[in-house]
């Protein structure tokens, strides 16, 4: 198989994981926050993380943890025009720093994009991730799906498969076995919002820094390191980036949030470039009470002004769309 491979190139059931495992270092934690600045409370206090963990070991960010894992399987969307989407994703045991992933990426679905007239034929490759640590234990089973252009612009490959094999929703009871057994006490004074009610957060960011990133978790997409290889003339952000400025941005309205436990969906609704202005909307859908703490569902509606040298210039430009799951005391 061509090592840079064209939407021709993938068959289902194909196994793309020849890569790297990596093992989660201080160096990588510093890194995700200078470019994040998320306020996520465990994994800057190792202090407090003791007291709610248990654990001698700092706790790893789960935004570090989903970066490190998507890089990892970018062997097949090293061509990607862009990543449409995630499901599924569920972290189903917490991540300490010292701790080692590796992450097997499958082919399970092929379907081709319509023909638009004056576009070159592309198709979108449905990949299922299974994430585990140093132990064997799985951290993480999800799927993607990158949009790949075809080697010859004409292609009919007629790829059509049923991409409902990815899972549209999460099961309630696959959050709750998520939940770890932690005292969640110290955590407590935190207040959230209403349910129902939506926070626009007023304290914008502007992307910095998108290819460092990319370079840190091993994301091997040309498109977010060489403008020549983007369809827009202009290196495209990746995806991860603006995941972690959203989160950042969630982490001033639910401070007291001890993790997150999954993403129900997270859609990437338009291109975002360097030197984008990034603002969220954050709106809590509902909270449930469990054993070992509440589940919190929430969705984070992100937004970008960008100037008009950028080559889809405007003003409250939606870009993201993430429901996600948080562990709330």
């Amino acid at each position: 198989m061509n090592p840079v491979p064209w939407f021709e190139d993938f068959e289902v059931g194909q196994d793309l994981s020849d890569v790297p495992s990596v093992t989660l270092t201080e160096a990588h934690a510093a890194f995700y926050q200078a470019l994040t600045a998320d306020r996520m409370r465990l994994p800057l206090d190792h202090h407090l993380a003791k007291r709610v963990t248990g654990s001698d070991r700092p706790l790893a960010h789960p935004g570090l943890v989903c970066n490190m894992a998507i890089g990892q399987t970018t062997i097949p969307s090293q061509r990607v025009v862009g990543n449409l989407f995630y499901r599924g994703i569920v972290l189903r045991r917490p991540v300490f720093l010292g701790d080692t992933l590796s992450t097997t990426t499958r082919v399970i679905a092929l379907r081709q994009n319509k023909p638009k007239p004056g576009r070159d034929a592309t198709g979108m490759v449905a990949l299922e991730m299974h994430v585990t640590n140093q132990d064997g234990e799985t951290v993480m089973l999800f799927w993607r799906c990158p949009m790949v252009p075809c080697r010859n612009k004409n292609a009919e490959t007629e790829h059509a498969d049923d991409f409902s094999i990815m899972p549209e929703s999460l099961d309630s009871q696959a959050l709750i076995d998520a939940m770890p057994e932690w005292d969640l006490t110290p955590l407590s004074s935190h207040p959230i919002p209403a349910v129902d009610e939506t926070v626009a957060v007023e304290a914008r960011d502007t992307v910095t820094s998108a290819p460092e990133l990319v370079r840190l978790s091993l994301n091997l997409a040309m498109t977010h390191t060489d403008a020549a290889q983007s369809v827009f003339g202009k290196r495209l952000v990746y995806g991860g980036h603006t995941i972690g400025i959203a989160g950042a941005q969630l982490s001033r309205v639910i401070p007291g949030a001890a993790s997150i436990l999954a993403w129900h969906h997270c859609d990437h609704t338009a291109p975002v470039f360097e030197q984008d202005v990034l603002r969220s909307e954050i709106t809590l859908k509902s909270v449930a009470e469990h054993e070992r703490g509440r589940i919190a569902e929430v969705l984070v509606e992100t937004f970008a002004d960008r100037g008009s040298e950028a080559p889809e210039p405007g003003e409250n430009i939606k870009v993201l769309d993430w429901s996600v799951a948080l562990m709330v005391p």
